[in-house]
């Protein structure tokens, strides 16, 4: 079985906006700079768009020096690399992590427009976070990111689901790393193992979904497509869309790279 790569996408800030690229490189935490800055607020706990859900609106371009994130609401803000030079512990879910935080002078109109005080982090090539060995037993580190390195959707799973709503939503509602061109619907909940250009991914978990499937255009909170997707797609994980991989090899992937099936569940 063979399936075309039809999009590959990355967050440079974790919660804020995707940048689809025709090719990237998987470096040991996925794809390369994905999820490698993160806000955090006074305690060092990770920020997102699930209680900040106008986090959506900020765009983000990734410089060699630096990022920049962007919002009408507080114009282009710039963090160099070579100003994150303070040590911090950060968490993310149940995990301490190790990072770099930049001065908050750097934060200040991001924290107005949030209504709370943010630091940015960044994690550095050094950094160590174990992805779960509940699902995968090897030693594995991820970034930033919920759990896992990457996440596979589907373009025909979409396409059923929107014919199950009243308006359609883009499959950046899901926020996944790989796209491909499915025949049917969640057929790659029955994959064990795929290879894209030669690299091969784990299927380790189903990506159960969160209220962040549901924030429109405008950055406010709704109760679809996760309303209507849990009517016949949940299961023990949670309303499920999508499936979380871990890559066994490094290298580059492009879009129009072919996704065969290896093995199956």
């Amino acid at each position: 079985m063979e399936y075309i790569i039809s999009e590959i996408i990355y967050y440079p800030v974790k919660s804020m906006g995707a940048i689809s690229v025709p090719e990237i490189q998987l470096d040991r935490f996925g794809i390369k700079n994905d999820r490698r800055f993160m806000l955090v607020d006074q305690d060092a706990k990770f920020v997102s768009q699930r209680k900040h859900p106008k986090l959506s609106l900020v765009s983000v371009s990734l410089k060699v020096d630096g990022v920049v994130v962007y919002c009408d609401g507080f114009g282009e803000l710039y963090f160099p690399y070579e100003s994150f030079v303070h040590d911090i512990s950060v968490q993310v879910w149940s995990d301490i992590v190790a990072a770099k935080f930049i001065g908050p002078e750097y934060s200040t109109a991001l924290s107005d427009w949030l209504g709370m005080p943010v630091r940015m982090v960044y994690m550095e090539d050094s950094a160590v976070r174990q992805v779960d060995r509940e699902f995968f037993e090897q030693d594995q580190d991820v970034s930033f990111a919920d759990a896992f390195p990457l996440l596979l959707t589907n373009k025909a799973s979409l396409d059923d689901l929107n014919e199950k709503l009243d308006q359609g939503v883009p499959m950046s509602r899901f926020r996944p790393n790989i796209v491909f061109e499915g025949t049917k619907p969640f057929q790659e909940d029955d994959w064990k193992r795929v290879s894209i250009a030669g690299i091969d991914f784990d299927l380790v978990k189903p990506c159960s979904r969160c209220g962040m499937t549901t924030i429109n255009e405008k950055g406010e909170l709704g109760k679809e497509p996760l309303k209507t997707l849990a009517r016949y797609r949940k299961n023990e994980f949670g309303v499920c869309f999508g499936q979380n991989l871990v890559h066994l090899s490094t290298g580059t992937l492009k879009v129009g790279d072919v996704l065969v099936v290896k093995e199956l569940a």
